[in-house]
């Protein structure tokens, strides 16, 4: 049994509202339920924010017995601070992947004009390799 945290869906027509849980793969998306972890509503409130809750201890729980979120599960976590960010960030939507690494902590590209590259010794053409050929 593979256990997914994904979304499912409540609300009536144009006013989702959506509760994040705890499910087997197989079942369908407003079907059964192993337990409900939080909820999730994307329609700005009198704030102007969405809103969203999580019990951070239960998500943690299922996370670490191998319960694997789905991607718009995996952004709102992203969001809440429980998953770092991916390692890849986009251009923008639809475009061509920016291949610079990200800091999972700040989010931002890495900087790798600071970085030294320390090169493996065993690879030909080098200068250990040029003197024992001179030596010989």
């Amino acid at each position: 049994m593979v256990v997914r945290i994904r979304l499912a869906r409540f609300g009536c027509r144009d006013r989702p509202f959506y509760r994040v849980m705890t499910a087997d793969s197989c079942s369908p998306r407003d079907g059964k339920h192993l337990e409900v972890l939080g909820y999730y509503n994307p329609l700005p409130g009198k704030d102007g924010g969405k809103r969203m809750g999580l019990k951070f201890d239960r998500v943690k729980y299922w996370l670490s017995v191998g319960a694997q979120p789905s991607d718009p599960v995996q952004r709102i976590l992203v969001r809440a601070g429980i998953l770092p960010p991916p390692m890849l960030a986009m251009a923008h939507k639809g475009g061509p992947r920016d291949r610079h690494p990200i800091d999972p902590m700040t989010g931002r590209p890495l900087d790798l004009g600071d970085l030294t590259i320390v090169d493996d010794p065993n690879t030909p053409g080098d200068d250990v390799g040029a003197l024992n050929e001179e030596a010989a």
